[in-house]
This record gives structure tokens, sequence and C-alpha cells, in this order.
């Protein structure tokens, strides 16, 4: 767990991706390891999320694939069994989380009030999603629960883009951001777009990193 909590961490940002077809999710995931960035939070909105994970974990079997909107313990092991190395749901699920603790699985709930921090902290997990981070307040939110709750880091998701990328990883609590916007245009089928997406955001990293 505390592995793949560090790769995360090393990574910085996690591409969060619906796909529609396996087809997709592989070209999706071609155009995200030729722009340097070999990492996906594949949804689980689509009947098609669970084999795309699968697809995806065969093809790349060292890329950090995860999976995203997890809302119960069976997709929680839909997930598993299709080679997802972390989970991530929308909310705080204590049948969720506790699942993922016993099988030593990686997992990010979902965390936007210090009810949900306080839970997360009694399960033991050191680091969670902070969603919807750009409706819920933002970056004045997140150092506001980082007072009381000092120890506990984030991966801010949700109205994440290139434009504040920089400014939510500057604050030291923010252990990587997950966002939509580098896997947009797959939409509509255009992968060269994603990958030029992806170079970006590796390049404000690499930025990022020499500032620091």
């Amino acid at each position: 767990m505390n592995k793949i909590i560090k790769e995360i961490e090393n990574t910085k940002i996690i591409p969060v991706v619906t796909v529609e077809n396996i087809t997709q999710g592989l070209h999706i995931m071609d155009a995200l390891a030729e722009g340097g960035l070999p990492a996906a939070e594949i949804t689980f909105r689509t009947e098609a999320a669970a084999d795309t994970i699968r697809a995806m974990s065969q093809k790349y079997p060292d890329a950090l694939i995860g999976a995203g909107t997890i809302l119960n313990v069976r997709q929680a092991k839909e997930a598993e069994d299709a080679g997802a190395k972390f989970l991530v749901s929308p909310g705080y699920s204590d049948e969720v989380v506790n699942y993922c603790i016993e099988r030593n699985i990686a997992v990010l709930p979902g965390c936007m009030t210090p009810t949900d921090i306080l839970r997360a902290l009694a399960a033991g997990l050191s680091m969670v999603k902070f969603f919807p981070a750009e409706p819920a307040g933002g970056l004045k939110l997140l150092k506001a629960f980082s007072e009381p709750f000092p120890k506990l880091r984030f991966m801010p998701t949700g109205g994440i883009s290139k434009d504040n990328l920089m400014e939510y990883l500057n604050f030291p609590k923010v252990v990587a951001c997950g966002g939509s916007w580098i896997t947009k245009p797959a939409k509509e089928n255009d992968f060269a777009a994603v990958r030029q997406e992806a170079e970006n955001a590796v390049k404000l990293v690499c930025r990022w990193k020499e500032q620091g």
C-alpha cells in the first residue's frame, strides 16, 4: 500500500479517465505512456471499466493504473481482480475502506468535511482524495483542513487543470492531483491531443520540481 502511495506522490498527476470501450482505453493509455505519464484512474462510470483496467494492466504492467468512482465493495473486488493498483472513491465508504485495508490495497476515499477526515484518520489513512476540490472551496478550504489535521495529506480532484495545477502542488499537504483535462480530447478520439496534454503536464511537474 505504502509503495503505491509513494508512486502516486512521485507521479504528481493522476489522469482521470472514463472509457466507453477497451479499444478506446488502450488508445488513451498508449497516448499517456507516449507522453511520459503512464498513469490513470479508470472511473467505474461505464460497464467497460474493469475490462479496460485488465487490458491496460496486461499491456503496461509497470504503469500506475487504478480504479475510480468506487461506490461499493462489489466494484472494489472487480477492480482488484482486474489488476487495479489503487482504488479511489468520490466519498467515504467504511465498507470500501475496510475492504482495502484488509486486502492491503491503496485506497483514497473522497473527503470534503471534517467528519470525513476524522473517519479516515480513525481508519489509519494518511492520505485521502479531496473532492470535489474546486467546487468545495479549493485551496482555501484545504489549507483550513490542514490546521486541525496536520498529518493528513491530500490528492485534490475536481476542477484541477493546467491553469491551477502548480498552485495546488505548491501547497505541501498536496501529494498529487487528479484531473480529467489531460484525457478530455479522447472523447473526440483525438489521442494525439491526449499525448500532447500528457507531455505538457509532465513539463509542468518538471518545472515545479526545479522551482522546489
